[in-house]
């Protein structure tokens, strides 16, 4: 076939035939296909599925059995010392100072809305001295249409028992109602601590005359300076004595209630409502004068202390 093709013809296919091989060793790179790339969010087709990876617990030193865990320092024990730290005594200590110190509170100081007219009454306390021992002044009485029906003072010593308790000892005088008399008086006085205010009085008068009172209250704090105050006085006598119109046992109980606003800690206008109530022959005196064993009475009053 080639004796065939004329000269020229031979000699462009002997060319094209020798040059075929250098080029396609120059071209042959285009020829191949790219390399393909990996998707860099083919781990996170929705196709595949997702594990978990594993913790070799045993190899990071971790216990998987349920034995509780040894702290690496073990806590030391507990000793009086760390117990005494943690719960120091709280005890009030009772002395404070060798001053002399004065308090004079006059609790009540009101106007009584009675069933014919006005009245008024008062209910004063005060001591001077120092911490453990002290002298106390005490004086309540009432007045009705003009008139004293009752007044009273005590002047007594006393000395402190408790951070919380005074005993008390010295004498009573009675000024109304009736003639004049005096007792000799004994008690305690103080306050569950930060609850009641408690006076327990037992007195010894002429001819063996005995007598008792208790009275109890309590500040119950509505807001700072909004302050409601319940009280309860109790008397006994330990003999009848119709002059006065009291009779033995259980003479009178007296409830009351009273709402305060302290403008200052010092002083507070106050308003409440007071019940007494007479039993046995006190109360039979009372009706023999035309008066009944029970009284409900409205007050307005002031309460102050310097």
């Amino acid at each position: 076939m080639l004796n065939s093709l004329p000269h020229p013809m031979l000699g462009a296919a002997l060319a094209l035939a020798l040059a075929t091989p250098a080029w396609a060793q120059d071209h042959s790179h285009h020829a191949q296909p790219q390399p393909k790339v990996a998707d860099q969010h083919a781990d996170h087709s929705d196709s595949a599925p997702t594990q978990e990876p594993v913790h070799d617990h045993a190899a990071m030193g971790h216990d998987s059995s349920d034995q509780a865990l040894v702290p690496v320092e073990p806590i030391p024990p507990v000793t009086d010392a760390d117990r005494a730290a943690a719960f120091p005594d709280l005890a009030h200590s009772m002395e404070h100072g060798a001053g002399i110190n004065h308090y004079v509170l006059i609790d009540r100081l009101e106007a009584v809305n009675l069933d014919q007219g006005s009245g008024e009454a008062w209910e004063l306390q005060g001591w001077a001295g120092g911490d453990i021992n002290r002298f106390w002044f005490r004086s309540e009485g009432e007045r009705a249409r003009g008139h004293t029906e009752s007044a009273d003072v005590e002047l007594l010593y006393g000395h402190s028992v408790s951070p919380w308790w005074d005993l008390v000892a010295g004498v009573k005088h009675d000024f109304k109602p009736g003639d004049s008399q005096t007792w000799a008086a004994l008690g305690v006085q103080g306050m569950s601590p930060y609850k009641f205010e408690i006076e327990a009085t037992a007195y010894l008068g002429q001819g063996g005359r005995s007598a008792a009172s208790f009275e109890a209250e309590y500040d119950v704090l509505l807001t700072n300076r909004l302050i409601l105050q319940p009280l309860l006085e109790v008397e006994l006598y330990g003999k009848d004595d119709p002059r006065r119109g009291i009779g033995s046992g259980l003479s009178t109980v007296e409830a009351g209630l009273r709402l305060r606003y302290e403008i200052t800690r010092q002083f507070a206008p106050y308003i409440g409502v007071s019940h007494e109530r007479a039993f046995g022959d006190t109360a039979d005196y009372r009706r023999d004068e035309g008066e009944d064993s029970r009284d409900t009475r409205f007050v307005a009053g002031l309460r102050f202390w310097f």
